[in-house]
Parts: structure tokens; C-alpha cells; sequence
């Protein structure tokens, strides 16, 4: 019988479905697993708040010289994302297509 976990409470609502969503799907049944999982979609959340600051700031800032700079969440949005697909590959769920193709693979 398979154990219902409850998803984490540190997640925000699209974090919590995609933490169902890959639960599911992939059959996570151990505590490692949800670890790693609730870490990635902590840094998940993080990237898309980052992400709506950005959208809402634009990608660019102007420092009190008047120097046009990166927008300071960039750097945050981009290690976020990093931190996310890491806990994806940690545990073993890299977002690939699926290879359609029966049999090996055409060369030279």
C-alpha cells in the first residue's frame, strides 16, 4: 500500500503541485526523496519570485551614477534555477524528451 505524504508546508501553491505532480508520477516513496524534492522546489519558488520582480522591474537598473546594471535578482533567479534542476538530476528526474524511436539510433 502506498503512503500518502502530505505535501511540504514551506512550498507555495505551484510548488505544492508540482511536488504532487512528481510524487506521482515518479513513484518518490523515501525520505531522501523528499528532501532533495522539498529543497528544489524551495529553490524553484524562489526563482519565480525572483522571476516576477524581474518582469516587474525590468532586466536592467540604473545605479546612482546613472550606470545602467544588470538587475541584482538575476544572479539569484540563475542559482535558483541551478538549485532546482540539480535536485531534479540528484534525484534522477532530468527533463529529457523521450526518445520516440524504436531500436538504435541512425549514424554514419
Amino acid at each position: 500500500m502506498k503512503k500518502l505524504v502530505t505535501t511540504p508546508k514551506t512550498l507555495d501553491s505551484e510548488a505544492k503541485a508540482v511536488w504532487r505532480k512528481l510524487v506521482a508520477e515518479y513513484d518518490i516513496q523515501d525520505e531522501g526523496g523528499y528532501l532533495v524534492l522539498q529543497a528544489g522546489l524551495e529553490a524553484f519558488s524562489r526563482m519565480r519570485e525572483c522571476q516576477k520582480q524581474i518582469g516587474l522591474d525590468g532586466i536592467t537598473t540604473t545605479d546612482r551614477f546613472g550606470q545602467v546594471k544588470a538587475h541584482p535578482l538575476l544572479a539569484c533567479e540563475r542559482d535558483a534555477r541551478a538549485q532546482y534542476l540539480a535536485a531534479l538530476k540528484a534525484l534522477n528526474l532530468d527533463m529529457e524528451p523521450a526518445n520516440h524511436v524504436i531500436g538504435r539510433p541512425g549514424g554514419a
